[in-house]
Parts: C-alpha cells; structure tokens; sequence
C-alpha cells in the first residue's frame, strides 16, 4: 500500500510540473489573433511566434546580459562559498558560532531592503548602468546560503580523511584542494546550479540598477515585453519558454549531480 502511495504521489509532483509547461507551450504555438487560448493543442502550431518573440522583446541581447552575469557571479561565488564553508567545518575559531549566526542572517534579508540604499553606494563609486552592479551584490547576496551548503558538505565528511592528510604534512590549502574538493563534486554543482537559476532569473536588482534595456537581464526584459504586449498570451508565452530554456537545458545535462547532491544534503 506504502509503494503504491509513494508512487501516486511521485506522478502526482510529476504532473503538476510537466501539465504547466504543456500549457504554456500549447499556448505559445497558438495564432497571435487568440487572445485567450485553451489547453488544446493547436492543428496548426504556429513556431513563428518564438522567432517573433526573439527579434520583437531583443531577447539575444537580454540572453547576453543574463549570461554574463550568471557566469560572473557563478565561479567567484563558489570559490568564496567553499573557502569560507571550508573553515566554518574545520578551523578551531573562537567566533566561528557567532559569525556563522551572523552570516545567516543573511538568509533573511530580502533584496527589497537593501536595493535603495545599494543603488546610492553603487552610483558613489560609478557603478550603475554596468554588469557590476548586479554581480557584485548578487555575490555577497549569495554568501550566506553557500556557507550554510558548504559547510554542511565538509562537516559531514570523516574527519579522518583530514587528520591523516594532516599527519602526512599536509597545509590546510592541500588538505581542501586535495582530499576535500574531490569529494564535493556533487555538492559544487548543485550549488553552481542554484547560483546560476537564481543569477539567471534576477529581476529587481537588473530593473534597478541597470539604466540601459538591452544591458538588463532577459526576466527584466520579459516584464517591459509584458507591458507592451500584455494580450497577446501566444507571444508571452513564447518569450517565456525562451528565458526557461536554458535552466532547463542545464539542469538536464547536470541532473544526476545536482539530485545526488540534494540527497547527500537530505540524508547527511
């Protein structure tokens, strides 16, 4: 009885991820005269729509935007992550519990606080209107849940695998490098993943920060294509599957990874 609940419950989830995607594509592939489409497939799907979608909303740049500043935040952020995580799990500091604590606060701190007074510092040091301005926030943004993944990682590692490296003369920078590291690749690319959906899908900062329209990211380029074709559903809906279409290309290239990495963390 138990199997078979776990099963229905596995379509169930299933379903509700899949049914919504069939829904937007079917409506993407509906004549732009349909301004309310339904759930039915269309006899004649209309593929144009994506290519007109592409060229009306500027989507190459907006991609090209999106692209850079997930590839800018992405590597800098797990270097950070990991070196910092690194220490949290395994350096005898008197602070460490307090500044842990402190850096999980971060956790709580939503973008809509902390946007207005970053955009006068931002624009003190001349970095408005530029890809920096939302990589660099988006970085230390970042931090506190990579410390928590990362540290997480490391503790749950024997430390055995440490203390033995260390008797062989190993420097702490060894003993990451080439003991820890390896062990954490499924750990790096789920968290790269998460880093690079998040990054991707950045509106507010991007909105806000960023001046020109073709600089921003391709959600902040979608809300100015909503605004100007807010009725046309087959459109929107195409420039929608666009801006998806990369996370999901990458995380079906990942997936073994990220879902092992997601188990470790369930299971450790």
């Amino acid at each position: 009885m138990t199997k078979h609940l776990t099963r229905l419950a596995l379509i169930v989830a299933a379903m509700s991820v899949v049914f919504p995607f069939l829904a937007i594509l079917s409506a993407a592939l509906q004549p732009e005269s349909d301004l309310s489409p339904g759930l039915e497939w269309p006899a004649e799907p209309h593929w144009e729509n994506f290519a007109t979608a592409w060229t009306t909303a500027g989507f190459a740049s907006l991609m090209k935007s999106s692209a850079i500043i997930a590839l800018g935040v992405v590597p800098v952020s797990l270097v950070l992550a990991t070196l910092a995580g690194y220490g949290m799990a395994t350096m005898e500091l008197r602070v460490k519990g307090p500044l842990f604590a402190l850096l999980m606060l971060g956790l709580a701190l939503p973008y809509e606080a902390i946007v207005i007074p970053l955009y006068y510092d931002l624009r003190s040091v001349g970095l408005i209107n530029s890809y920096w301005s939302v990589i660099l926030p988006l970085t230390g943004a970042f931090m506190p849940f990579g410390v928590f993944w990362m540290r997480t990682h490391f503790e749950s590692l024997p430390r055995e695998l440490a203390e033995a490296a260390q008797m062989d003369g190993a420097s702490s920078w060894r003993v990451l490098t080439r003991v820890l590291l390896p062990t954490a690749r499924s750990a790096l690319t789920t968290l790269g993943l998460l880093y690079f959906m998040w990054a991707w899908n950045q509106f507010l900062l991007a909105l806000i920060l960023i001046q020109d329209p073709a600089m921003r990211t391709a959600p902040a380029g979608l809300g100015k294509f909503v605004q100007q074709f807010g009725k046309n559903i087959p459109l929107l809906s195409a420039g929608t599957i666009i801006i998806i279409t990369p996370i999901v290309l990458l995380y079906l290239f990942f997936q073994r990874h990220f879902i092992k990495g997601i188990l470790q963390g369930a299971v450790k």
